[in-house]
């Protein structure tokens, strides 16, 4: 019976694997030989010197360090902020759905319809202007200066914050009310129940809501584009806009030699991330 179930298991899995593997790492492996030509089409062999050149790039290094700024920002901020949500709800007695729904509902919302609310309320003549305007305050170039980056910042922890939250709750949930109680008696104080037992205790809550955090900061990208084209202001240029900006312009080799960069340390670092899940889960 068992084994039944195995070739059963096997069967409706082999459709999924067999697309991701026709569509994905084939696709992937092909385009990682590009990495180590110097054209696409009829390319000699060049070894290593793609990943050479790749970090003597200026326009990749500036991506580079603008994403890497921006996790380094935005990841702590979501992860702070949900946290202290997650809080929040738990401590709600009635309507706590309904509290966690309100911050769900960017997920929801289509990259089309957030892209222009967010580019009307920040463009030259936009809302925020508009409102500068009637009080005597002259235009802000919002998306085109410094403060481009923190509106980044915004529409990332904005859009990602209820995802977070809600696997916060969900580790919260996982902590058993026995060690509240047993706190309490002993006359421990708010203080010293969150650090001795919510954060050693939601570990591996943190960090998969860390993996997920990083793996989304690179979907930002498809709004940022939407709002300022594939050349924005230098400080939100990032290593997407590097990329598709390399596909534009059918560089392949310095595409794909990117990617490559990109797809092994976040390979790296996530498993590196999950054995720490696992062993603060055991």
């Amino acid at each position: 019976m068992n084994k039944i179930k195995k070739h059963s298991a096997v069967l409706f899995l082999l459709p999924g694997l067999l697309g991701f593997t026709v569509f994905y790492i084939l696709p992937f492996f092909i385009s990682l030989g590009y990495a180590f030509t110097d054209k696409a089409v009829n390319g000699t062999f060049q070894g290593m010197k793609n990943f050479v050149d790749l970090f003597h790039n200026k326009a990749y290094l500036k991506g580079l360090f603008n994403t890497c700024k921006f996790i380094a920002v935005s990841v702590p901020l979501n992860m702070g902020a949900a946290l202290g949500l997650s809080l929040m709800a738990k401590g709600i007695k009635k309507r706590k759905d309904l509290f966690t729904l309100v911050f769900l509902i960017p997920l929801v919302i289509p990259s089309g319809s957030m892209a222009f609310f967010w580019s009307s309320l920040f463009a030259d003549q936009g809302v925020l202007n508009g409102w500068l305007n009637m009080l005597g305050i002259g235009k802000v170039r919002w998306l085109d200066s410094g403060t481009a980056f923190w509106i980044m910042v915004l529409i990332f922890t904005w859009k990602n914050l209820g995802y977070s939250m809600v696997l916060y709750i969900d580790g919260l949930n996982r902590i058993p009310h026995d060690y509240y109680e047993a706190a309490w008696i002993d006359g421990a104080g708010a203080g010293d129940i969150f650090r001795g037992i919510i954060l050693p205790l939601l570990q591996p809550a943190s960090i998969l809501v860390l993996i997920m955090s990083l793996i989304n900061s690179f979907k930002v990208f498809k709004e940022i584009y939407m709002i300022t084209g594939g050349y924005p202001h230098d400080s939100i240029y990032t290593l997407q806009h590097f990329m598709n900006n390399m596909f534009a312009s059918l560089n392949y080799p310095k595409l794909t030699t990117a990617t490559a960069v990109l797809v092994t340390v976040m390979t790296v670092f996530s498993q590196f991330l999950l054995k720490l899940e696992r062993k603060a889960s055991s």
